[in-house]
């Protein structure tokens, strides 16, 4: 009888990927995410632009911005008492290639239009003063 010696070794780097490509689509799965992110593709937003246009309130809408931000899918800064989010550049090459798609898929969600159509009407310099 022969015995093989032969063991399949599975390279530790795609495991890291992985986990970075479930980590993306933990936090896209939840509706008013998605909404949030397909409003971020139009640039960057603060919360209460994502507010109005949602229809949130701002404890929730900035959890949401949360969840987004620590699985590295949105960015933030601070201009003085206001935070302002806009979509990451994605380390994981094939995150970022997700979340293109994703983007690329909005313009056909009539909800997702609506929101939009939303953003542009409180959108402007005085919605976040």
């Amino acid at each position: 009888m022969c015995i093989s010696r032969w063991h399949p070794t599975v390279p530790r780097r795609p495991t890291l990927e992985i986990r970075q490509v479930s980590r993306l689509f933990k936090a896209l799965g939840d509706e008013t995410r998605l909404r949030i992110v397909a409003l971020l593709s139009h640039g960057e937003l603060c919360v209460r632009h994502v507010q109005g246009a949602l229809g949130l309130t701002q404890p929730n809408a900035s959890r949401q911005l949360g969840i987004l931000r620590n699985a590295a899918v949105v960015e933030s800064r601070r201009e003085g008492t206001w935070t302002y989010y806009k979509l990451a550049a994605q380390a994981d090459g094939r995150c970022g290639r997700q979340l293109e798609s994703l983007v690329r898929s909005f313009a056909a969600q009539a909800v997702l239009k609506r929101d939009v159509e939303r953003l542009l009407k409180i959108r402007g310099p005085a919605a976040c003063r």
